[in-house]
């Protein structure tokens, strides 16, 4: 089993920017086999996929973030990061990280929060 701790969140205002981390513990070889995305639950909203990463690299994004956040990953650490700029107060929710599609439990999550 794979256990996720996320963090690096905060209170930033718009345009500011935040470095989201997703470290992993117990079965590390499955966290870096998969693909790892980040989700993001908004206040009211279903939890949405932001950005996905492959276990070789490969990059995907929502349109609503493209060209602002930038996934990335460090196997060896069993990490993965998202790189958020130029952020906007609609980006505010509370950031989680799982495998695409998800296979494991849900960590506590990163509250974000993006004042205007």
């Amino acid at each position: 089993q794979v256990q996720l701790v996320e963090s690096g969140g905060g209170l930033v205002q718009a345009g500011g920017s935040l470095r989201l981390s997703c470290a992993a513990s117990g079965a590390t070889f499955g966290f870096r086999i998969n693909a790892i995305g980040w989700y993001r639950q908004a206040p009211g909203k279903q939890r949405e996929l932001v950005a996905t990463i492959s276990s070789r690299g490969n990059t995907n994004y929502a349109d609503s973030v493209k060209g602002r956040f930038t996934i990335s990953r460090d196997n060896a650490k069993s990490t993965v990061y998202l790189q958020m700029n130029s952020l906007k107060p609609e980006d505010t929710g509370v950031y989680y990280c799982n495998a695409d599609p998800t296979i494991w439990g849900w960590g506590q999550g990163t509250q974000v929060t993006v004042s205007s």
